[in-house]
């Protein structure tokens, strides 16, 4: 009898390590088991809504939702050029429930922002590539610039009179801005928004002359004749902007083009991220979802995850030569 009770409570405790093991080892046995996701998923997105990161990311995520077989919620944290919302999600718990929804602004602000309050070396991981595709510069519709040329010329007439907006310090959009500068050897006030949506606001008002926007964010402003497309950012023109030449036929060699991407925080089990990567794959066939990029000048673009982290590294070097040369700053 007293043999049979010292045999449960051994049993007993086993039972209650083996527990308390996995309990310790951070839900790596539900990984394993397949189990993720077992709730919603949190995805940041570090702009307004409205603009060009929205209108991809929504459509593409209701498919890794299918896929996934859980909720993603977008929760929209602007501010600080993208670094507010990265910041959050460097900060996560590594375990697939808080993603980042963003553009190649994260590879600017390594070189841009002095204090970045994470690594993005360490702190942030691939996920997947989603789209690729190219920024487009507008005027309002009465203005009197019809072409790259023109804006090149009345820009070195009037050295910093002419104003361009953009939806952030340090966004893609702010770098394509610099990048125009730096080759066309012009001074333009660069006036920062929180979000692409204030600032289309602003240019259609006519208080700011030109504007750096995202092709899918500007679409529909461009096509309902609220915005004048002058020029794409793309190394050559695209059939979401008939007629509209691209800036490299004025200024040689100019390639500015934006790429939207899911990371995901640092030392997150590599079997959750390829598990999300395989949703963004599937979710990316869909027939309407490449329509809807293709009518907006955008192309999928999907990668494996070593390939987005390695992809990010060489985007940070390449957009450092331009903060570097150009003598950028957001202070």
């Amino acid at each position: 009898m007293f043999k049979d009770a010292r045999q449960s409570r051994r049993q007993v405790l086993q039972l209650g390590l083996l527990t308390s093991a996995a309990a310790m080892l951070g839900g790596r046995t539900s990984y394993a088991a397949g189990l993720y996701p077992s709730r919603t998923i949190r995805v940041i997105v570090p702009f307004t809504p409205g603009g060009g990161t929205d209108v991809v990311g929504r459509a593409l995520l209701e498919g890794v939702q299918r896929e996934l077989g859980q909720a993603l919620i977008i929760d929209n944290k602007p501010g600080g050029g993208t670094v507010i919302g990265s910041d959050l999600v460097a900060k996560a718990p590594p375990d697939g429930y808080t993603l980042l929804l963003t553009t190649s602004a994260i590879a600017i602000n390594d070189s841009l922002v002095k204090k970045l309050p994470y690594d993005t070396q360490k702190d942030i991981t691939g996920v997947a590539l989603i789209c690729s595709g190219p920024n487009v510069l507008v005027t309002p519709p009465n203005s009197p610039f019809r072409t790259v040329a023109d804006v090149i010329a009345a820009a070195k007439a009037a050295p910093g009179k002419l104003t361009y907006a953009s939806s952030g310090n340090g966004s893609a959009v702010h770098l394509a801005g610099e990048l125009f500068k730096l080759m066309a050897k012009v001074d333009i006030t660069h006036v920062p928004y929180r979000g692409a949506g204030p600032a289309y606001t602003d240019l259609i008002g006519g208080q700011v002359d030109l504007l750096f926007g995202t092709a899918g964010g500007a679409a529909k402003l461009v096509s309902a004749g609220k915005m004048k497309p002058i020029g794409v950012t793309s190394p050559q023109r695209t059939p979401a902007y008939p007629g509209v030449p691209a800036i490299s036929e004025t200024l040689p060699g100019y390639d500015a083009d934006v790429w939207y991407a899911l990371f995901a925080p640092g030392g997150t089990p590599p079997e959750i991220v390829s598990k999300i990567n395989a949703a963004v794959r599937k979710a990316a066939e869909a027939p309407a979802y490449r329509d809807r990029l293709a009518n907006e000048g955008l192309t999928v673009a999907i990668n494996t995850p070593e390939q987005m982290t390695r992809m990010l590294r060489e985007q940070e070097q390449r957009w450092r030569k331009v903060v570097v040369d150009g003598k950028v700053t957001i202070d």
